[in-house]
């Protein structure tokens, strides 16, 4: 973390040095303002997918389940020889430990 006004100053020089000028950092900051929006509606819609899904009846549907398989890992979730209860019970666990 940034603590002392010696570490500002550097951090500004350094960050007028890279854009070039004062005008540009407003457009910098805006920028980064919606990216960051962007990301986080993203991360909320695929959130509510995850847990729509898991609310859903269960239905032997191959396609579904190959869904799942996929996205548990993505998630980082070992998924070999696992039922597709205990892989759904386990995307709930991150899903709740992630909030």
């Amino acid at each position: 973390m940034i603590d002392s006004l010696w570490e500002w100053l550097i951090v500004g020089i350094v960050i007028l040095a890279l854009f070039g000028s004062a005008k540009k950092i407003p457009d910098f900051a805006r920028n980064l303002g919606r990216a960051t929006g962007e990301f986080k509606r993203g991360q909320t819609e695929i959130q509510q997918e995850i847990k729509k899904s898991l609310l859903e009846p269960e239905k032997e549907n191959v396609p579904e389940t190959e869904k799942m398989v996929a996205l548990a890992q993505s998630m980082g979730i070992e998924t070999a020889g696992k039922e597709p209860n205990q892989i759904k019970n386990e995307l709930s666990e991150k899903l709740k430990s992630d909030n």
